[in-house]
């Protein structure tokens, strides 16, 4: 059996793969131990609220694109929480991951407010300051 699903963070999407393994995780294909630390914390929250009792029968694949380090490591987190949820079919576990944080299955809207014309570089709504007296 397999199971599919996607995540996105910001301007980063990852498209995670559950198959029945021996609980090996690759991350575009590396293995997850290559990654920085902050990074691998990230990716490895879905794993441990989902035990290692289904983590040791799957083999886990993500692709991540686009964005950042971090946002690459939160849409592979997303992905990997869906995937774990389509593969088992446990609504227990898909309450236990939105009880921890609803990110984990719900995807984020916000994004970056982009730049007006004719304004500084600084920011969106950054202004040019001016003076008074």
């Amino acid at each position: 059996m397999k199971a599919h699903a996607s995540g996105s963070r910001k301007t980063a999407s990852a498209r995670a793969t559950v198959t029945e393994g021996d609980g090996r995780f690759r991350f575009n294909s590396r293995p997850l131990h290559i990654l920085d630390e902050s990074q691998r914390n990230r990716i490895k929250e879905p794993l441990l609220i989902a035990g290692e009792e289904i983590i040791d029968d799957v083999k886990i694949e993500v692709d991540a694109e686009g964005g950042g380090k971090q946002g690459q490591a939160e849409a592979a987190r997303m992905a990997v929480a869906r995937a774990l949820v389509e593969f088992t079919d446990s609504d227990e576990l898909e309450q236990a991951f939105r009880d921890y944080d609803r990110n984990m299955m719900v995807e984020d809207p916000r994004r970056v407010e982009t730049r007006k014309p004719s304004q500084s570089s600084k920011g969106a709504r950054h202004k040019q300051q001016k003076s008074y007296r």
